[in-house]
């Protein structure tokens, strides 16, 4: 089995990359599944029903979010009815959706669980105990766990790496943008990467318009931020090699896609 996972869409630049890219990308990896994050994916910040439903569309099976969540007010009116839509798990059991889905690929079964955490973010449950929580509900079902760890900083997700090591398939990182290259296996089968990178704009900082985020180091006034266009773009991921029977991954590679490394000749 392997796992086609995308790191944060931002904006209109990112799906364009994705609709350009994945087609290309699946007919060269095979992917068994495909994941996107897509916590960016609508201007910069959150999700809408049509562009989730676009992902589903040029063949991601599931996709994942994070801090942004909820910055789109319309999700709150599709997000329980959105099969494969998957957010933070660790908010309180009062909001909507769910954070974890199960998507079952010919006799076998994949769970994805989307994770946030508190470094530097909202304080919300512990996304160690919940884990904890939904990696016993997934075992009941399928060893093949993938993880989506949507933080801020790297001691937090290198820490949720080590402590799912051996009970999940894979833990990713998403939020920062910017694509590690610390992709391993673990001890204990499970792949590891602290950040998948950012699919979007490639000049722009972290997606944003660069000269509003230099304004706003230089005179610490408040700026407005938008995804910056009409640029270069980029496409960042990783995919991940599975034992189906184990659950553990047998192999991790990076990918980038973007004019310094074109990908694809």
């Amino acid at each position: 089995m392997r796992i086609l996972f995308i790191g944060d869409v931002v904006g209109s630049p990112g799906r364009d990359m994705v609709k350009e890219y994945l087609p290309k990308l699946k007919e060269k990896y095979r992917p068994t599944i495909t994941i996107i994050n897509g916590e960016n994916a609508a201007s910069g910040k959150g999700i809408n029903e049509k562009i989730y439903r676009q992902f589903l569309e040029m063949g991601a099976q599931v996709v994942t979010l994070g801090n942004h969540a909820w910055d789109k007010k319309e999700i709150f009116d599709f997000i329980d009815k959105a099969k494969y839509l998957v957010r933070p798990a660790n908010f309180p059991s009062e909001v909507p959706g769910t954070g974890i889905v199960y998507l079952k690929v010919n006799q076998d079964e994949v769970a994805v669980i989307n994770l946030q955490g508190r470094t530097f973010l909202p304080a919300i449950d512990c996304p160690f105990k919940k884990a904890d929580e939904l990696i016993a509900e997934a075992k009941e079902r399928t060893p093949i766990i993938f993880v989506d760890f949507h933080a801020e900083v790297t001691s937090e997700k290198q820490a949720m790496g080590w402590y799912l090591d051996g009970r999940v398939t894979a833990v990713v990182g998403t939020h920062t943008h910017v694509q590690t290259a610390d992709e391993r296996i673990l001890p204990e089968g499970t792949a590891y990467l602290t950040d998948a990178g950012m699919t979007g704009p490639y000049d722009g900082i972290l997606g944003v318009d660069r000269e509003a985020v230099i304004k706003r180091f230089l005179t610490s006034l408040p700026v407005r931020f938008e995804v910056s266009t009409g640029g270069r773009t980029q496409l960042s991921g990783v995919v991940i090699d599975v034992d189906k029977k184990t659950g553990r991954a047998t192999k991790i590679q990076r990918v980038r896609i973007n004019d310094d490394q074109p990908h694809f000749s």
